[in-house]
């Protein structure tokens, strides 16, 4: 299943293709900050990289799921860039072959178990440092330091997405 295929079963979420590209460009930013893989220890590996992307995209997610007004279609729309994004990086590290639809379909399960679990810790049905481990390092036991810091930055960046007005969100803006 090539991105033809993804555009066909992802296609009826949003009708314009761009929307949700300024929220990536978000998370991808993000995900860029050193921080992550310097005191959050993180790996900085196409591995490591993904599960900081993907956790970022799955916070936000939740929080548009919590808005009342557009809340869905935005977060449909977000995870339709990181399926676009899964899939042309995929492209551009030269594994364009039969099993990449499979390999996406993997990296999209990764995003709803991540969305799943952060949405399990923003209700308090799961411990927020449990879904930290789980989520960015992959169920790893961090360093002591290592994993405060990233507790407390997606602490933090929980608390930035929760007071941005949803349609600033959407729209790539967390002020």
């Amino acid at each position: 299943m090539g991105y033809a295929m993804l555009r066909f079963l992802f296609g009826r979420l949003t009708d314009q293709p761009r929307r949700g590209q300024a929220l990536f460009e978000l998370a991808v930013a993000e995900a860029r900050r050193k921080h992550w893989y310097l005191a959050g220890e993180v790996t900085d590996s196409i591995d490591g990289r993904f599960a900081v992307l993907a956790t970022i995209c799955a916070l936000a997610i939740v929080r548009l799921e919590s808005g009342l007004g557009t809340g869905d279609a935005s977060s449909a729309a977000l995870a339709e860039r990181f399926i676009e994004a899964m899939d042309a990086e995929h492209r551009e590290l030269g594994l364009n072959d039969p099993g990449l639809g499979r390999r996406v379909r993997k990296l999209v399960g990764s995003l709803e178990r991540r969305v799943d679990d952060w949405r399990d810790a923003a209700n308090g049905e799961r411990g927020w440092t449990e879904v930290v481990i789980s989520s960015l390092y992959r169920g790893e036991e961090p360093t002591d330091s290592a994993l405060a810091h990233s507790s407390a930055a997606l602490k933090a960046l929980w608390e930035r997405l929760c007071d941005a007005a949803e349609d600033r969100l959407a729209e790539g803006h967390l002020q």
